[in-house]
């Protein structure tokens, strides 16, 4: 069991010569002197009992273990910043922090929150992209939104957000190098696939679902993010699993298209998470009924029938109809139900 912890300002010294990769720009960012940055460093050092850094002629280098160590001391840093920002204010009753996955924040978050802003400009928005909900825990928030089959979490007050579709998306122009008239056209086409460990890779089940199981695309990219993912298909790069509610403006911008009227539902969605304390605080109160139309709102423009049935209209460029029906597959919720990070 670790008795002694490293000094906060030698800490502060170690993130800023590994961002700057110099003792001297940490020295001016810090306003200390280089000879003190040394001496934190040393002291560091003597602490870990290995070297953190190799010194060169005319640069640093980080050793693997500072290499290591750099990251969760950065993230901790920002959290102890953030967190005494947030104490030092004297409107914390009116600051709100939400915990959310990366694409959910940049795809359905960001585009609508100056309405939010708007209607309630003395509510103070603090928004963190949260990598991992195994440790949701460490983050300071309000509230959080997560995906998954969510029905209860001890302790948690839970509410459905969204239900949850998937369907190949991609850029109009993919289809000036081959049609896409039927599933089976995917063979002369770039399949874009996501590797990340919190979400599933929906394309099996979605070919299964089309009755083509065994279709080889013509290639592949693997991003580890589902944001990432999404940008290559607007891009060109290739298809794409989209997900109602996040890909709902490109698809109706014309940045992406539906190519195929097929698409797999599950029990998944995304959930809004707090604490049975918070919920009854009038800030969260606010965001929860602002989100909570937000989201309606999307499903209902994402064609969702009112008993909550697929209701996707027909494509209109040319494909056959053989594929102009929306599907329901309630068989297939284990697929896609891990959270979406990205």
């Amino acid at each position: 069991m670790i008795t002694r912890y490293p000094s906060l300002t030698s800490l502060r010294a170690f993130e800023a010569v590994s961002r700057h990769l110099s003792f001297t720009r940490a020295a001016l960012e810090l306003n200390i002197t280089q000879t003190a940055v040394s001496h934190q460093i040393k002291g560091l050092e003597d602490l870990l009992g290995t070297k953190l850094f190799v010194r060169k002629r005319n640069s640093i280098e980080l050793t693997e273990v500072a290499a290591e160590y750099y990251g969760p001391i950065r993230s901790a840093l920002m959290e102890v910043s953030i967190a005494t920002e947030r104490a030092m204010r004297s409107d914390r009753e009116n600051n709100l922090t939400i915990a959310s996955p990366q694409t959910f924040a940049i795809k359905v978050l960001f585009p609508r929150l100056e309405e939010f802003r708007s209607l309630h400009p003395n509510i103070s928005l603090n928004i963190k992209a949260v990598l991992s909900f195994e440790n949701l825990a460490r983050y300071d928030h309000d509230v959080a939104i997560r995906y998954g089959p969510l029905s209860n979490l001890p302790g948690q007050h839970v509410e459905r957000l969204t239900s949850e579709e998937s369907f190949p998306v991609c850029s109009p122009r993919l289809l000036e190098k081959h049609p896409l008239d039927s599933p089976d056209d995917l063979a002369f086409h770039t399949a874009i696939r996501n590797s990340s460990p919190a979400l599933a890779d929906d394309w099996p089940v979605w070919l299964r679902l089309a009755g083509v199981p065994n279709l080889r695309f013509k290639d592949e990219i693997v991003c580890d993010l589902l944001f990432p993912a999404i940008e290559a298909a607007i891009d060109g790069l290739g298809v794409v699993m989209g997900r109602r509610g996040l890909v709902d403006r490109e698809l109706a911008s014309g940045a992406l298209i539906e190519p195929f009227a097929i698409r797999h539902a599950s029990s998944a969605g995304y959930f809004l998470l707090c604490t049975p304390e918070r919920i009854k605080l009038p800030k969260v109160q606010t965001f929860r009924n602002w989100l909570v139309n937000c989201c309606r709102s999307i499903q209902q423009s994402g064609g969702v029938a009112a008993d909550g049935a697929s209701a996707v209209p027909p494509p209109s460029h040319g494909r056959s109809a053989a594929v102009h029906q929306a599907a329901s597959v309630g068989g297939h919720a284990a697929q896609g139900t891990r959270d979406p990070i990205g």
